[in-house]
């Protein structure tokens, strides 16, 4: 998933784990006990919920009790009261792990900068890779990790070894557990539309943005108390919508603010698909077609417009599980109700086969880390290593076994049981399983979960499983390539790239409130001046060359 941009876009949201929502994460489970060596017993229909042992050397799970802090680096994140829900309290009494949380108070980069200043970290965290860890690595408070992939085995298995060495910092040595990280598609981003509203305003053609623009127009005539188009919390799906101007145009080339020409990496406004997306924006904005607080709205703002079905279109980051439940809540109340996801909308004469606007990393979403304040660091790592394996995955993101299933396939994967079927979707989202997943092994977890999908009737699938198996994980570009390429923020080029996101963001907001086409391109060239005279060349360089390395990296030089 994205940043808390793209995840938040990404990526990334807790989507419902009970409901075996998908996620574009994954985990798997071989239907068995973890043995004491680590590997996993397949056990026919076992469950797999007495294995806590790891490694035949290693610290075993159970024979005494371990504590550890953990603090998540985004301000919209709260970690949830440890054993407060199914997972994490089958954890504390089985395996005799308790979290005590440090939020960030909605402050995150103010938290970290205090807790580093006052050399009170916690335990382990979960953070962005990138410039954050390599500060922390080189003031020598994060603990390598090496010696403990090699004692543990299921992020080595599960991860790979080229996954791992893009984790390698300069160093040689491995400082980060990947959350989320993948050998499949992934992404939650897109389009979908209030599929009662489509209906009664005839289902016209809705494939290119010629006509999303007359659906819109239709929309703001026949329905003028909907919101015409939604583009989600922080006008995100602006950005989302970049990717329909251009094939092979991913929607990562717009958060970054850079895109390749050649063998360079180049700023975005010199980007044609750019100016065309910004100009559209701004055409829908000004005409009232977009919500007008694209800009200052909440995410629960979005929510409970899509909850009562005040949206004709929607495009945006987590799309998949967003619309999930404004689909749910619909059709509870209505079941002739609910939305529908599409393909995505395109500038015409682009292929429909080349437009991403979804993106997913092998590393996955983001990385955990532990500190040299941690009293038992091979503790933590070997419970990170439980929970991305298979009886981890199982019972962190699917609930434990006696939940929502009780028996497992020959594969593993968890058998929905009738409570799974009889519990409503929201008292299933209530008990955020996947809240506490911070391992989590995408490849594992959405093969299982595209499987129970496929094997349910039709109106017991899940809503954001089906948009994510047939739209979002098919409209995905890999984004490895682009991997931990920003400057570290305390050097001149990463003070520089910090400038110029701030920049990008005051012009956005400008470029959706102009009064033109032409005021629009003249900030756009405004914009490219302004980054350029902070020195954006000397970051684009930077970039270009970490760019390079990994892709040097990822064909085996």
């Amino acid at each position: 998933m994205k940043k808390t941009k793209k995840l938040l876009s990404g990526v990334f949201t807790l989507a419902l784990a009970g409901a075996v929502a998908l996620s574009g994460c994954s985990s798997s489970n071989n239907g068995g006990n973890t043995g004491s060596n680590g590997g996993t017993n397949t056990g026919g229909n076992s469950g797999g919920n007495a294995g806590t042992e790891t490694a035949a050397e290693g610290f075993k799970f159970g024979e005494s009790p371990v504590t550890f802090t953990y603090y998540v680096n985004y301000d919209w994140w709260t970690t949830e009261p440890w054993g407060a829900s199914p997972n994490s309290k089958w954890v504390q009494d089985n395996l005799k792990i308790t979290v005590e949380p440090i939020q960030s108070g909605g402050a995150a980069a103010q938290k970290l900068s205090t807790m580093i200043a006052s050399k009170e970290l916690p335990d382990a965290m979960m953070m962005d890779r990138g410039p954050d860890v390599e500060r922390l690595r080189q003031a020598g408070a994060l603990v390598a990790l090496d010696e403990y992939i090699e004692k543990y085995p299921n992020l080595k298995k599960w991860a790979g070894e080229e996954t791992l060495n893009m984790l390698r910092s300069s160093d040689g040595k491995i400082y980060q557990f990947p959350n989320w990280y993948t050998a499949a598609p992934t992404g939650n981003d897109g389009w979908f539309i209030n599929k009662k509203i489509y209906e009664e305003l005839g289902k016209p053609k809705l494939e290119t943005f010629d006509d999303l623009y007359a659906y819109l127009k239709l929309v703001q005539e026949k329905k003028p108390d909907l919101v015409p188009l939604e583009v989600g919390r922080g006008g995100q799906g602006v950005e989302v919508m970049f990717a329909g101007f251009a094939n092979d145009n991913p929607s990562q080339y717009s958060y970054m603010k850079a895109f390749p020409q050649g063998d360079k990496l180049a700023t975005i406004y010199d980007s044609p698909a750019y100016k065309e997306t910004m100009t559209f924006a701004s055409k829908l904005f000004r005409e009232g077609l977009i919500t007008q607080d694209a800009l200052t709205q909440k995410e629960d703002q979005v929510k409970e417009k899509l909850a009562t079905g005040r949206v004709a279109v929607f495009v945006g980051g987590n799309a998949t599980n967003l619309g999930r439940e404004g689909h749910n809540a619909l059709k509870a109340a209505d079941p002739t109700a609910g939305y529908e996801f599409i393909w995505p909308v395109i500038k015409p004469g682009v292929d429909k086969n080349k437009v991403y606007p979804n993106g997913y990393n092998a590393l996955g979403w983001n990385v955990n880390v532990i500190t040299t304040s941690a009293e038992n660091p091979e503790a933590i790592f070997a419970y990170l290593d439980w929970m991305t394996g298979e009886e981890g995955q199982r019972i962190m993101f699917f609930g434990p076994q006696g939940l929502y299933w009780d028996e497992v396939d020959a594969d593993g994967a968890p058998i929905p049981n009738d409570k799974w079927f009889s519990t409503p979707q929201e008292e299933k989202d209530k008990q955020k399983l996947e809240a506490y997943v911070w391992a989590g092994n995408a490849t594992y977890v959405d093969t299982t979960k595209g499987k129970i999908e496929a094997n349910l009737p039709e109106e017991q699938r899940n809503w954001g499983a089906v948009a994510q198996l047939n739209v979002s994980w098919k409209t995905s570009h890999n984004n490895t390539q682009f991997n931990n390429i920003d400057p570290a923020p305390e050097t001149d080029e990463g003070i520089i790239l910090q400038q110029v996101n701030d920049l990008a963001t005051e012009y956005f907001g400008k470029m959706l409130f102009a009064k033109s086409d032409e005021e629009v391109a003249s900030l756009i060239q405004e914009a490219k001046e302004q980054t350029n005279a902070l020195g954006y060349d000397r970051v684009l360089e930077f970039r270009t060359k970490a760019w390079q390395d990994n892709l040097a990296k990822m064909s085996g030089q």
